[in-house]
């Protein structure tokens, strides 16, 4: 969601420092490392970074047209992110998006195995009774094309200055959604 769907305003590195985990280490994983007492705190201090980071979220260019053309054909939308389902909403509803998403097609980081699990895709395509070849999973990050990839499913790599720094994970890359019914259709 942040950084595809959305322009993220997350600072990764200062949200790392206020938590005291190193520079680039996975959050996530950091947090879950600890013994639950030291986290406990840690994980409300993220919760309320990521809930303000949410409020300054905006909609990424051209995703609300790609979303309504897909949502007029009747195609299926899910979000799997890493983020707590309070915050998606928080962050759809500011960006205007939220009724393309169904409750039930949100998988935060409590509902699933965070990504780069597939676990969320995976429950995505059970509840649309789906297979691997009828979905893509469109992403910014490394995490998103490895869940993506481990899922079966066709990976596309948004990436607005065009570097796409893991071509190996990446089936499709793109600068903007656009580019996606050029690929996809």
């Amino acid at each position: 969601m942040d950084g595809t769907l959305t322009v993220s305003a997350h600072d990764f590195e200062y949200m790392r420092r206020e938590l005291g985990i190193a520079s680039n280490t996975p959050i996530l994983e950091a947090l879950n490392a600890m013994p639950a007492d030291q986290a406990a705190p840690l994980w409300e201090l993220l919760n309320e970074m990521e809930f303000y980071f949410a409020s300054k979220a905006s909609v990424m260019q051209g995703a609300k047209e790609l979303l309504e053309k897909l949502f007029q054909r009747g195609v299926q939308l899910g979000i799997l992110t890493r983020n707590t389902l309070p915050v998606v909403e928080h962050t759809l509803a500011a960006c205007g998006i939220a009724h393309f998403f169904p409750r039930v097609h949100i998988f935060d980081r409590d509902a699933c195995a965070p990504k780069p699990s597939p676990d969320g895709i995976n429950q995505l395509l059970r509840l649309w009774q789906a297979s691997p070849d009828d979905a893509v999973m469109v992403g910014d990050y490394l995490f998103d094309l490895q869940a993506g990839k481990k899922a079966g499913v066709t990976t596309i790599h948004l990436d607005q200055q065009g570097e796409f720094a893991w071509p190996d994970v990446a089936d499709i890359c793109i600068r903007d959604f656009a580019e996606i019914e050029e690929h996809v259709g």
